[in-house]
């Protein structure tokens, strides 16, 4: 599966087309769906364009997200994220997560305080869980909670930059990941993606590994040959083509 992620906590300030209102977020997504992705990683905005996790809004997201699809005449895997930086207290998050409707899957991040009770709250509603695995100093963490087995998905989600200041070549670090996700006796799938310069060489490793991925505006606005991409569409037809070529 490729995933667009459309904006991530990013504004206009970044790119001009970078969908922000409903509205946008929705046309943008008609048109990454048309090129070919069949997953969105959402971080849904209220009228005034902040993330939010009020059920109100993730739940009308998400509908006309899936109405969107339908319109294409496609299925799609719609996810969210849990963000601790959208909501910090942790009791209002759980119980806005209990009353989520249409989300198939969210991230919950290992490096968050009380990923466990975020967890929790997914699992009361039914909602896949997609454990965000930023560095191999986290996989002690996922293993030790004995939360594992409940998994959905593993999204290997590395940055060179903060907070863990990740050493390359990329793709040995994703490599050491998967070795301890193998090590750990986890047969779930994963989702490999990178941020900023390590967004391509990710994508790649993914499909090279037969991995989900995602691309979008909330990982990197540039094209495999450094230029900017008009539009998250633009960037799912990239990867698709990057595809077609490694599978040849």
């Amino acid at each position: 599966m490729l995933q667009v992620t459309p904006n991530g906590s990013w504004g206009k300030d970044v790119h001009r087309n970078l969908p922000v209102s409903l509205d946008e977020v929705l046309e943008d997504l008609e048109g990454c769906f048309r090129a070919g992705a069949r997953g969105v990683h959402l971080h849904p905005r209220d009228h005034a364009g902040a993330e939010t996790l009020l059920p109100a809004v993730v739940n009308e997201t998400s509908r006309r997200v899936r109405e969107v699809a339908s319109t294409v005449g496609i299925a799609v895997e719609i996810g969210l994220t849990t963000g601790e930086w959208i909501e910090p207290q942790l009791t209002s998050r759980t119980a806005m997560i209990r009353e989520w409707e249409g989300v198939d899957c969210a991230t919950v991040n290992l490096s968050e305080h009380g990923f466990e009770e975020v967890i929790s709250a997914m699992l009361d509603n039914r909602i896949g869980i997609d454990v965000g695995l930023w560095a191999p100093a986290e996989l002690a963490r996922l293993v030790q909670s004995g939360l594992l087995p409940s998994v959905q998905r593993i999204s290997i989600e590395l940055d060179p930059g903060e907070p863990y200041f990740l050493q390359g070549p990329a793709t040995d670090v994703a490599q050491e990941v998967n070795d301890g996700l193998d090590a750990a006796g986890s047969s779930c799938p994963r989702l490999t993606h990178g941020m900023g310069d390590w967004t391509w060489p990710l994508v790649e490793d993914a499909f090279r590994r037969g991995h989900d991925t995602r691309v979008g505006f909330e990982d990197s606005l540039l094209m495999p040959d450094g230029t900017t991409a008009d539009s998250n569409a633009q960037l799912v037809r990239a990867a698709l083509a990057l595809q077609q070529r490694i599978l040849k």
